[in-house]
Order: structure tokens, then C-alpha cells, then sequence
């Protein structure tokens, strides 16, 4: 059997008295159905968690108790409800819970223990930016600038190229060259004013 998070036992006994039911019914019904659950706060909320993955996540408000399945758009009886706080809406009791929460549950964890790839596309390689021929002549004519250039990391440098390419001018690119000498002689990054902020 899995322990108990104290944290959570401190978030619940923190919420208004309407909660502490709904929030503690919940918390036993995840343990019964899915008893390796691991417990911890994630975002200030009692988050279970399945090998590492999120399960659920319960939050109470003022008039109010939510529970969220990380995947619930995939869990069969949990749809969301229009305008409603996670998949059940506003909880105010535990009559307000589904009949089948724990069938839900049981999904849930098999859903987590699942979990799909990132969704997250990959990004391509961005294309490299070519040396301008007059800010190579320029930093020739100072080696400390072109010396601090290329200590650079791969952004920092690229971050000086675009700037200087970038320019549809030729008055605007020469004085984007002599600006950026006189930062790279500085040991300066591009945008070094806001790195402090």
C-alpha cells in the first residue's frame, strides 16, 4: 500500500468544511482501486500519481471541489461538462461524484500507465546564418570583438548574424556593425541590456 502524502492531509484540513469529504472520499477510492498511487502536490493541488505519470489531480475552492483525469478526454463516462470544473463539474458533495468512479479510475491508471509521446512536434534545425561580408571585415580589423564572437554560444552568435542580416539598409546594417564590434570588444551578448532584468 502506497503512503499517504501528510501534505495532502494538510491541504485538505486547509479547505472550507464542505471539502474535506468530498477531497478525502476521493483520495480513498484512488488508493483502493490503484493501491501503488503515489501522492504529491503538483501546482498547489493533491496530484496521484500512476509509475511517474499523472492520474488525477483534485483542487477545492470556496464553493467548490474539482477532480481532473490527466487524460480524461480519453476516459470512457468522464466527459467534461459544458463550462464545468474538470470532468464531473462543480463537486458540493459526494453524491455529486459518479456512480462508476471507481471503473473511472481504474481506466485512468491504465491510460497513465500508457502514457503517449510528446506531442510536442520537433523542431528542424534552423537554417545557418551566413557571415555578412562587412561585418567580417569588421571584426578582422578587431580580433577581441571576433574573439568574443565566437566564444559565443550557437544562439548568442545567431542572435548577432540575424540582426546584422536582417537590416534592409546599407546605412542601418553599417551601423548595426559598428554598435555590434563595439559590444562583442565589450564581452557583450546581443541583448545583454535585459539579462539582468
Amino acid at each position: 500500500m502506497a503512503t499517504r502524502d501528510p501534505r495532502i492531509d494538510a491541504y485538505i484540513a486547509g479547505k472550507n468544511a464542505f471539502a474535506h469529504p468530498i477531497l478525502q472520499h476521493i483520495r480513498d477510492r484512488i488508493h483502493a482501486v490503484v493501491p501503488d498511487v503515489e501522492e504529491t502536490l503538483k501546482w498547489g493541488a493533491p496530484a496521484y500519481l500512476k509509475d511517474g505519470s499523472i492520474l488525477a489531480i483534485t483542487a477545492a475552492f470556496k464553493a467548490h471541489a474539482a477532480l481532473n483525469f490527466w487524460r480524461g478526454g480519453e476516459i470512457a463516462g468522464g466527459d467534461a461538462k459544458a463550462g464545468a470544473m474538470g470532468q464531473f463539474g462543480k463537486l458540493q458533495s459526494v453524491d455529486d461524484l459518479p456512480a462508476n468512479l471507481d471503473e473511472i479510475i481504474a481506466e485512468a491508471a491504465a491510460l497513465a500507465a500508457t502514457a503517449p509521446a510528446s506531442r510536442r512536434p520537433k523542431t528542424a534545425d534552423k537554417a545557418p546564418v551566413e557571415l555578412h561580408p562587412e561585418f567580417a571585415d569588421a571584426l578582422a580589423a578587431n580580433p577581441t570583438a571576433r574573439a568574443t564572437l565566437d566564444g559565443f554560444s550557437s544562439s548568442a552568435r545567431r542572435d548577432y548574424l540575424e540582426w546584422i542580416a536582417e537590416a534592409k539598409q546599407d546605412a542601418t546594417r553599417a551601423k548595426r556593425i559598428a554598435t555590434a564590434v563595439e559590444w562583442l570588444a565589450e564581452g557583450k551578448k546581443r541583448h545583454w541590456k535585459y539579462e539582468n532584468c
